[in-house]
């Protein structure tokens, strides 16, 4: 039997190298716009494209119970491969907008069967400390998604079309590690016949519905501020014309600095509780949302950068707290499809806020539209504290 010791870096490892895929595209944005002549509101269409792909691919997988029916890491391996082709074939010289589309479509319907796929794998192997595993799991899952900027930030060693093909290359990589080293899980529980009434189902557990709903409000805020760090960065180097900010590379560092907010949370769950941190991480991003306009006008490069690390931070320190609260709260059986159904759901949130920001940004000039980013944590924040309220009544 396989020590369970190293299963958890494997996945860890795994889910780094395939998320890279998430922002390959944005990374190297410029250089599609520039290349196949692409419209200036190809940063919210492209990622919104990844981001619509995710939803049907997490529908899909959920309403066939792809997870819970068949070996997670064959079904993990699989996407990995696809996905990868889908990215590579963007550094196509024939390409055009429409196929630009459909390829981060490809690659975004994918990754369905890459991040909670995943965390269904972590599930299957730690019932005990699942808030800990799964904070070092979408840690990699942040740090993953930065790469592709700090690729981006050394144009001297790695063209756009190197960086894209080595993302693609990671992926590979990533789903093989998991097919070859890692079995299903001791706590899995397969499912061998399709469930159709699992997609609602789910929701008439309260604890379940509450954990989701506070998890679709932070995914509101979440993927529309990872879009637009560098959007962030160069209006600030606009409004401060004497100051220098490598965009690439502190676009990097913002979101992977929410990678070690991840594994921090998952730890500190262990100590405080899972429900109380993703309640102050949802507060406090809030509060980035809401003070965002006002750090624009900061003359500090240090304040504003400070400023931006932790609320990079503070937007993504919640996402294992509720990922874990939705996989304890779901029946075992279901487990898989419980997370995919909630992941689905969240992601095409992302899409409403993505668009809503790219559209004010393009006919409004005006720094206070990052403060609809708190709609999300404001609702999620009333989500569990409806739950509190009721367990109390």
């Amino acid at each position: 039997m396989q020590a369970t010791k190293f299963v958890l870096p494997i996945i860890v490892i795994a889910q780094f190298c395939c998320t890279s895929l998430w922002f390959a595209g944005n990374a190297v944005m410029s250089d599609l716009v520039h290349t196949f002549e692409l419209p200036e509101s190809a940063l919210g269409h492209l990622t919104s494209a990844v981001q619509f792909g995710f939803i049907c691919g997490t529908f899909l997988f959920a309403l066939l119970t792809i997870a819970d029916r068949f070996s997670p890491s064959k079904v993990f391996f699989g996407s990995a491969v696809v996905g990868a082709v889908f990215n590579a074939v963007l550094t196509w010289e024939t390409n055009g907008f429409m196929s630009l589309l459909l390829l981060r479509y490809g690659t975004g319907f994918c990754l369905a069967g890459i991040y909670p796929i995943g965390m269904k794998i972590a599930a299957d192997y730690f019932e005990k400390g699942l808030g800990k595993s799964l904070g070092f799991l979408v840690g990699a899952l942040v740090i993953g998604t930065a790469l592709p900027h700090l690729l981006k930030s050394m144009p001297e060693l790695l063209p756009w079309k190197s960086i894209l093909l080595s993302t693609s290359g990671l992926a590979i990589l990533g789903g093989l590690l998991l097919l070859l080293f890692i079995p299903d899980g001791p706590h899995r529980k397969s499912s061998q016949t399709f469930d159709f009434s699992a997609f609602s189902s789910v929701f008439k557990n309260s604890k379940f519905r509450a954990a989701a709903f506070g998890y679709f409000g932070h995914m509101w805020e979440l993927y529309a501020f990872w879009a637009f760090i560098p959007v962030l960065l160069n209006t600030y180097l606009q409004l401060h014309p004497t100051v220098d900010i490598n965009t690439s590379q502190w676009a990097f560092i913002i979101i992977a600095t929410g990678g070690i907010a991840c594994v921090i949370s998952g730890a500190l769950s262990q100590i405080f509780g899972t429900k109380k941190l993703a309640r102050i991480a949802l507060l406090l991003s809030c509060s980035c949302c809401l003070l965002s306009p006002l750090i624009f006008y900061v003359e500090s490069k240090f304040i504003f950068l400070t400023f931006l690390l932790l609320w990079g931070m503070f937007v993504i320190a919640d996402s294992p707290l509720f990922s874990t609260l939705v996989a304890q709260n779901a029946s075992p059986s279901i487990k898989g499809t419980a997370l995919t159904i909630v992941n689905c759901i969240g992601f095409a949130i992302t899409i409403i806020s993505i668009q809503l920001l790219t559209y004010l940004h393009a006919f409004i000039d005006s720094n206070s539209i990052y403060m609809l980013l708190a709609l999300g944590p404001i609702l999620g924040l009333i989500a569990l504290n409806t739950r509190k309220s009721n367990q109390k009544s």
